[in-house]
């Protein structure tokens, strides 16, 4: 069997990116990663072939070269920063292929008010929504907005350079309780004139869909439920467990038609939360990148990044295997992060809900460790040696933090 052609990953700093390397070199892809820290923790993978630390410019300035040297036909990335920057080039350089979405629907799903949009019309269910413009009456809409409220903008990567020029935060996201509270978040970013989208608090888990699109039709699908979350009422998903394929199937519907109408290809994941009292899947957004939890579908077998390979790299068409749905998957620095709060730092919970029983939270952290259908983010035991890495730099951290 000749040996497969090489992929070249930008990023190689987290879970997600571990992840890729892991699943791509476990076919048999020689990965030649990008790294902008020398410590990055994918670089300690078996899988890892080769690396090279990232050269300042842009990607455009340094890739051609790169691609030329590795003879790699796969470019992928993790951050939505670099693959804007890759959407802009061709979608081949050579023999090359950029695998990346093109710059229109990538901008698409970005920017959280088109997708919405675009949701709506597609039958999806999608919170209340109000987009600030300068010369509205703020003070009117203050009053009569459903509490409590989210706020997130709708294009990170748009705003990210003005509220630096400003000297102003980036905040994922900013929970609202009242009028006041969203009275003084509006007066926040007056300065810049310009404001996040100010959203409907939607109650339930976190449903994450899964699909990988090709010419308009999912190839490889899968879904996850979060369990727990860091911050703990909505965020990065710290646990989180596979759901049955034959569960929320109208809605896996919904979510292919979404990313058709979309008109997407490659991977995406369709993020709801789900209220299983009513039955209701409100939309919070459509993640167009690898996404947090990746390790729990590469666990179960849904192998996204060699997807995207084996079909446009390999022009492969037969069906993907069929994913296992009973692993869950937990993020330990996070997962830790979230249960310190719980029990020392109730007070700063934004939701009540959150607020659980210290003793129960404590007896299911440590029980996990004995559950035979846990896995983990970075720790496995058949490459154990990025979790080393990662131990010793949070060794080193909480040293340099104590001297």
């Amino acid at each position: 069997m000749s040996p497969l052609p090489g992929a070249i990953l930008l990023g190689l700093e987290n879970a997600i990116s571990l992840t890729v390397v892991r699943e791509l070199g476990e076919q048999g892809v020689p990965v030649h990663g990008v790294a902008r820290d020398p410590s990055a923790i994918a670089i300690a993978s078996r899988h890892c072939r080769q690396w090279t630390l990232r050269p300042p410019g842009p990607i455009a300035a340094w890739l051609p070269d790169l691609i030329a040297h590795t003879g790699a036909r796969a470019v992928l990335a993790i951050s939505e920063s670099d693959l804007v920057e890759l959407a802009a080039l061709p979608p081949r350089i050579g023999d090359c292929h950029i695998l990346v979405p093109r710059p229109d629907r990538l901008a698409r799903v970005l920017d959280k008010r088109q997708t919405l949009v675009v949701a709506g019309e597609a039958g999806l269910l999608v919170p209340r929504t109000w987009q600030p413009m300068p010369g509205e009456d703020f003070a009117a809409r203050a009053g009569e907005m459903p509490y409590p409220l989210v706020a997130k903008w709708a294009n990170p990567q748009e705003i990210l350079p003005v509220l630096d020029a400003a000297g102003l935060p980036w905040l994922k996201s900013d929970y609202v309780h009242g009028p006041d509270e969203l009275r003084a978040l509006l007066d926040r970013y007056a300065p810049i004139g310009r404001w996040p989208l100010i959203q409907q608090y939607c109650g339930g888990v976190g449903l994450g869909q899964m699909l990988y699109m090709q010419d308009g039709r999912a190839t490889l699908r899968f879904q996850h439920r979060r369990l727990h979350e860091w911050p703990p009422e909505g965020g990065v998903s710290t646990l989180c467990r596979a759901e049955p394929a034959a569960q929320h199937q109208a809605q896996m519907r919904l979510s292919e038609k979404l990313l058709q109408a979309l008109d997407w290809d490659g991977q995406a994941m369709v993020e709801y939360r789900y209220e299983a009292d009513s039955g209701r899947y409100w939309l919070m957004e459509v993640n167009g990148r690898f996404w947090g939890s990746l390790p729990l579908a590469w666990h179960c077998g849904a192998h996204f990044a060699w997807e995207a390979y084996r079909r446009t790299v390999l022009g492969q068409a037969d069906p993907a295997r069929p994913p296992r749905d009973d692993l869950r998957a937990r993020y330990m620095v996070p997962e830790t992060k979230r249960l310190v709060r719980l029990l020392l730092q109730p007070g700063r919970i934004e939701d009540a809900r959150f607020r659980r029983r210290p003793l129960a939270e404590m007896t299911s952290y440590l029980a996990a460790f004995f559950d035979l259908h846990m896995r983990y983010y970075v720790f496995t035991r058949s490459d154990l040696r990025p979790w080393l890495r990662d131990m010793a730099q949070m060794v080193r951290k909480v040293v340099r933090r104590g001297s």
